[in-house]
């Protein structure tokens, strides 16, 4: 796939850190599986993978987390917690 962003450089297998915030909670998930483009670095997460992050700043949001930096390892279910309203 080439590269939305920079529309120079292919994606290949890769992993990245994403950082998100969410209801006053920051988490920053490292070694992310993504398609990271050769270029300028962009990471393009599948949709499984999405969920799985999603998942995880929804549960850290519920624990009430203020900062968390963790890794989202494959293969390891992210906790099932009730969602916070």
């Amino acid at each position: 796939m080439n590269c939305l962003i920079c529309k120079q450089g292919a994606t290949k297998d890769g992993t990245a850190t994403v950082t998100l915030e969410r209801s006053g909670t920051t988490l920053i998930l490292k070694h992310v599986e993504a398609e990271v483009c050769e270029n300028c670095g962009e990471a393009y997460l599948d949709e499984a993978t999405t969920a799985r992050v999603l998942r995880a700043a929804d549960e850290a949001a519920y624990r009430g987390v203020q900062v968390e930096i963790r890794t989202l390892a494959e293969g390891r279910p992210v906790a099932d917690l009730p969602i916070a309203a």
